[in-house]
């Protein structure tokens, strides 16, 4: 009977949790410049800027990719509460479930997913989205934020969490591997 307890009152806390995410990210003031082409694809961000792109992309029906650890949870019921469609797993741990957002692109379709996958090393593009990519014929498009008022976690990624209510300004461009190793060196 404790284990059942415990678990009631640990949902409530995810629950409590993801609603208050939900809240947080709603009250973010998102403006989008995306290219003319700009369509179905692959929408790729860098783990650090998860919150604003979820907050740009929101009731839109995007098939989100969330790690299946406990932040992701949270981070899975939030979104999922704004409109996103939720497969669970990443391109490393979980990658047959990369697999299953392959079906929304071929219908047209829009996917989201951290380039740098759910525990790095930060900005190297892991190799799941790029494979989707190849797979579906679908162009990867990459989240570029501009940040008002916000601050950085000391994580591996250097997480960003904006302040409620501030101003972010998203630059959509199309994605090239290459153009991004060309410019770590």
């Amino acid at each position: 009977m404790f284990g059942a307890v415990t678990r009631a009152f640990g949902a409530i806390k995810v629950n409590l949790a993801a609603l208050l995410g939900e809240l947080w990210m709603r009250s973010l003031r998102v403006r989008i410049d995306a290219p003319a082409d700009f369509g179905p694809g692959i929408l790729g961000c860098w783990h650090r800027d998860l919150l604003v792109s979820f907050a740009a992309f929101k009731g839109r029906g995007v098939h989100a990719l969330v790690s299946e650890s406990g932040d992701g949870e949270f981070l899975a019921r939030a979104i999922a509460r704004m409109g996103f469609r939720v497969s669970r797993g990443s391109d490393t741990h979980g990658s047959l479930n990369v697999r299953h957002l392959v079906q929304t692109l071929k219908e047209g379709g829009t996917v989201g997913m951290a380039l740098d996958g759910p525990r790095g090393p930060a900005l190297q593009v892991k190799p799941g989205t790029p494979w989707l990519s190849k797979v579906s014929g679908r162009p990867i498009w990459l989240i570029c934020p501009r940040y008002g008022a916000h601050f950085r976690l000391k994580t591996w990624d250097n997480f960003v969490v904006p302040l409620p209510l501030s101003s972010i300004d998203i630059r959509i461009k199309y994605f090239c591997q290459e153009e991004t190793k060309k410019q770590k060196e």
